[in-house]
C-alpha cells in the first residue's frame, strides 16, 4: 500500500503504522491458524524496533525539509519477523501458544485502532482547514 505522500512527514508515519500494525495481525493469524501444525515455528513482527527506525525518520524529515512545505515519502523498510523457538516441554516442536497469541492479536487491534482514530482526526483538521473554518 503506497503512503500518502501529500501531507507532512507525520502523516506518513502515522500510515506506515497502520501498514505494520496490519502487517502484525496478519503474522499472528497466521500463528494461531497453524497452531495445531507440528513444527510450526511461531513468527513475531518486530514492531518496536521498526516503528522506532520510522519515527526517527520522520522526525528527520520534519526537521531536515531542504525545501519548506515540500513532502518526500518515507522509505518502506521491511519489519523484522523473527522466528519463535519452540519450548523445551512442546511434544509436536511447534512453537505457538494460543494465549501469547491472541493477546497479541488484542493488543495490536487496541493499537491499531487508536492510530487510525488519530489519522482521522488530523484529516479531519485538514478538511476543517481547507473548508474555511465551516
Amino acid at each position: 500500500m503506497p503512503t500518502m505522500s501529500m501531507f507532512d512527514p507525520m502523516m506518513n508515519a502515522l500510515q506506515r503504522v497502520l501498514d505494520l500494525r496490519q502487517q502484525q495481525h496478519a503474522v499472528t493469524a497466521s500463528n494461531l491458524a497453524n497452531a495445531e501444525t507440528p513444527g510450526f515455528r511461531a513468527k513475531v513482527l518486530e514492531f518496536d524496533e521498526t516503528l522506532s527506525a520510522i519515527m526517527k525518520r520522520a522526525q528527520s524529515e520534519m526537521v531536515n525539509q531542504r525545501v519548506p512545505g515540500h513532502v518526500t515519502r518515507l522509505a518502506v523498510q521491511a519489519p523484522d519477523i523473527e522466528e519463535v523457538a519452540p519450548a523445551p516441554w512442546s511434544t509436536d516442536d511447534n512453537s505457538v501458544l494460543p494465549e501469547r497469541e491472541i493477546a497479541r492479536m488484542q493488543e495490536n487491534s487496541l493499537m491499531y485502532r487508536a492510530v487510525a482514530e488519530g489519522l482521522s482526526r488530523r484529516l479531519a483538521l485538514l478538511k476543517y482547514a481547507a473548508s474555511d473554518g465551516r
